[in-house]
């Protein structure tokens, strides 16, 4: 059974005449015909008087009645297939790490949220180098975080550049010394993130260069747990300048400059590219991507 044969038996009622639903239906007599046995067929059952006037049998008119049913649920998917092209609506699961959740996310998720009621969003927090990953297992649908990977079976925009900075509070020793080197953190009490963070990655690589064996007081996971640390001046940190720029304004954190610390990072959008696009995704990739920097890295 299929929609054409459904459609047929329906004009072929209204017309009572296979020839006239033929007409109707762009098909040749013959072809008429042969659908309305195909369907008595595989039913097993006489749906169609074919004496003149022709008209459905008892149990054709059963028939009839499932039939235009199916029909206008069939019509009605086509509606809405077509309404999420004009309307974009869906899930997406987001993975990004907990820093850009807090900083970045509110920002872009306001906007969609205004502009596409009908797509709903779930964040899941993560390291930047688990993000990749879990794109590609399927396990989050769009990652954004920091672009560490050059993986054939991911793809990738930029979204805006970030740094990694010296930050400390104001009452640390630092906070008034002319002009720190790298070399002068060798025996400064480090926060650090964790080991499978970007940012620990990119320190780490940094004090390997030079030499320098860092003197860890604290491991932490995230950046807002290492901004409390430094803002009690437990110790100093190497941090992302965009996780940092509230207590910048507020004077609770100052960055120390340190020339060896002036390397852009790429921070950008990450999905797998073998993946269907639905009309959520397409829509957020799309604004995510024609956004320009300054929305992500200027101030709230």
């Amino acid at each position: 059974m299929n929609i054409s044969q459904l459609e047929t038996l329906i004009t072929i009622s209204k017309t009572k005449s296979f020839r006239k639903a033929g007409e109707l239906l762009n098909l040749t007599q013959p072809a008429v015909s042969a659908q309305i046995k195909s369907l008595e067929d595989e039913f097993k059952s006489v749906l169609v008087d074919r004496n003149q006037p022709v008209t459905l049998t008892d149990r054709g008119q059963v028939f009839l009645e499932k039939a235009e049913q199916i029909l206008d649920i069939v019509e009605e998917l086509k509606q809405k297939l077509s309404d999420m092209e004009h309307t974009p609506q869906g899930h997406i699961v987001l993975g990004t790490t907990t820093s850009i959740a807090i900083q970045i996310l509110p920002r872009i998720l306001s906007y969609f949220q205004d502009q596409f009621p009908m797509i709903k969003t779930t964040i899941q927090s993560m390291p930047s180098s688990l993000i990749y990953q879990n794109v590609e297992q399927g396990l989050v649908d769009i990652g954004i975080g920091y672009l560490i990977e050059n993986n054939p079976h991911v793809l990738s925009s930029v979204l805006y550049y970030d740094t990694f900075e010296l930050a400390v509070s104001p009452l640390h020793p630092l906070a008034s010394m002319p002009a720190p080197t790298l070399g002068t953190l060798k025996d400064v009490p480090l926060i650090m993130l964790s080991p499978d963070t970007v940012g620990r990655m990119f320190v780490d690589n940094l004090f390997k260069r030079h030499g320098i064996e860092p003197h860890i007081v604290m491991e932490l996971s995230s950046s807002e747990e290492v901004k409390r640390m430094i803002e009690i001046n437990l110790g100093a940190a190497i941090i992302s300048k965009q996780s940092i720029l509230r207590e910048l304004r507020q004077g609770s954190l100052k960055t120390i400059p340190i020339p060896e610390l002036e390397v852009t990072h790429p921070v950008g959008v990450i999905y797998k590219s073998s993946r269907y696009i639905n009309s959520a995704m397409q829509q957020f990739l799309g604004d995510l991507k024609g956004m320009p920097e300054t929305h992500f890295i200027s101030s709230e």
